[in-house]
């Protein structure tokens, strides 16, 4: 035997192992998919900017349709407090967002607003809408929904 044939054969033996062990990896740990009326989950949604609440109660809406049983809480604060606002609408398309957010308060999604907020801004709680609760600060809510009850993050 030649030292050449040697390398070939011992070359084409670790390709042949790496092949079945990827192939073995992939069969050893089938992916499953929950049913999505089934998921039961925790969700808090960050919102804390002008551009983002639209898109994010859009994201919300579908959230639901498709996994019904997810609790979601939404966290506002800085200029993401302003669509909880009465009479806020989206500035390009007028859209009111008031009758978006009772109809995902109706579905059991949560609308807090930070206090620290309210107070640099010089907001009253009577200025924002029915559907909205307050926390004392936006981001310590955040910290407390993922770390300590395991609500998974979303930013939109």
């Amino acid at each position: 035997m030649t030292l050449n044939w040697i390398r070939k054969s011992a070359f084409a033996c670790w390709i042949g192992l790496s092949f079945a062990g990827t192939t073995f990896a992939q069969t050893a740990m089938p992916v499953t998919r929950m049913q999505t009326q089934d998921i039961t989950s925790k969700v808090v949604y960050h919102i804390d900017s002008a551009d983002q609440p639209l898109k994010a109660l859009r994201n919300m809406r579908n959230h639901l349709d498709v996994a019904p049983k997810t609790s979601i809480v939404v966290v506002t604060h800085a200029n993401g407090v302003d669509f909880l606002m009465e009479g806020a609408k989206h500035a390009e398309t007028g859209t009111l967002y008031a009758p978006l957010i009772s109809a995902l308060a109706a579905r059991g999604v949560a609308f807090e607003i930070c206090e620290i907020t309210l107070k640099n801004r010089k907001l009253s709680t009577d200025q924002f809408v029915l559907d909205a609760t307050f926390t004392p600060s936006g981001v310590v809510r955040v910290t407390e929904l993922q770390n300590q009850q395991g609500f998974a993050y979303i930013k939109p």
